[in-house]
């Protein structure tokens, strides 16, 4: 097997699993919005918890599918334009996401903020959906011909694992928001999302362990079998240190949970990059689909230089938004004019 392309298909599923960790809690918080908070400063606690950080964590999605782009462009071709729809899907879920994130707060009306909570929420889950449909397909399987392209209509994609894998990282990223929530908040938010985090564990990480165990019956080896076992010891050791109101500790653990879990499918399914489920021979693995030596070459040393830096400044804004947040932190909602009409009643007075 190759070097480099074998050391460029880990490093993306290294930038998928850090995806899943990072805008998996932010993703789970705008779900959130709707099934957990009980008001409108509960839902700007929730809001306030990822303000700073929900941008930067879409970084690690645009890097993942610029890497599979650079590096596997036969992978990215075929996985794209076989998932076009529910790619399309999760496009327009962020952006629609990220208009309210920035229109909430512009009217000081009950309906107007309704609009965008639901806005919010229901984009976090298509989101979420979409990027775990995605990737379920990616490990289980498409429907491709031997030019690597899509057999059959536009919903020939649409099977069992990818609903699995929807429900799995929407399930996680619901988990992961409430262990998220107990960790940086304070007061009623905090010990309702720990209660709940505990309650709802088995059942919002079933799907997601029914899609590792799922790959593993389909090409796991003993190695990957061990880091699904790892993921299940860590999700145990998760609701425990809930119980025992160690947020920090059981927040660590569900990312022990994914990492474990990630571990075990990539590595399942390595050294194929996307199984053909009409005739194995027409797979795309490393091999077949990477980039030259020399373009897999030169990104390494791109990689080697940027990333420690991406790395650097969001664990940099992460430490200076440290601290909990409360519901005595969130001042009283009150409407504003903007700038340029202000500007302009003062000019007519």
């Amino acid at each position: 097997m190759e070097l480099l392309p074998t050391v460029w298909f880990i490093a993306i599923a290294v930038l998928w699993t850090g995806y899943l960790f990072l805008e998996g809690f932010d993703l789970g918080v705008g779900m959130l919005m709707k099934l957990f908070a009980r008001d409108n400063t509960e839902r700007r606690v929730l809001l306030n918890t990822i303000g700073p950080v929900w941008d930067g964590n879409e970084v690690w999605l645009l890097t993942a599918a610029g890497a599979t782009f650079a590096a596997f462009p036969l992978w990215y071709a075929s996985l794209f334009s076989a998932l076009y729809l529910p790619l399309l899907l999760v496009l327009v879920a962020l952006i629609f996401r990220a208009v309210a994130f920035e229109y909430r707060g512009k009217v000081d009306t009950d309906r107007w903020r309704d609009t965008w909570d639901w806005a919010i929420a229901v984009g976090s889950f298509l989101a979420a959906f979409g990027v775990g449909a995605t990737l379920a397909l990616s490990t289980t399987g498409l429907p491709l011909n031997a030019n690597g392209d899509r057999d059959g209509g536009p919903f020939s994609w649409f099977s069992g694992y990818a609903l699995l894998g929807g429900f799995a990282v929407a399930g996680f990223a619901l988990l992961h928001a409430l262990a998220f929530l107990a960790l940086k908040t304070d007061g009623e938010v905090r010990h309702r999302a720990r209660r709940w985090f505990v309650r709802l564990l088995p059942v919002l990480l079933l799907p997601m362990a029914g899609w590792a165990l799922s790959v593993q019956l389909l090409s796991g080896e003993l190695w990957t079998m061990a880091a699904l076992v790892l993921a299940v010891v860590a999700a145990v050791a998760a609701w425990f240190l809930a119980r025992k109101a160690h947020e920090g500790r059981a927040f660590l653990a569900t990312g022990v949970f994914l990492l474990g879990g990630a571990a075990s499918i990539f590595g399942a399914v390595f050294p194929v990059v996307l199984p053909s489920t009409i005739d194995p021979a027409f797979s795309l693995t490393v091999s077949n689909a990477s980039s030259s030596d020399y373009t897999l070459g030169l990104m390494s040393i791109v990689a080697c230089v940027g990333l420690p830096l991406v790395i650097a400044y969001q664990a940099w804004t992460y430490w200076v938004f440290r601290r909990r947040v409360s519901a005595a932190h969130i001042p009283e909602a009150h409407s504003f004019l903007p700038a340029i009409a202000a500007k302009a009643l003062t000019r007519n007075d």
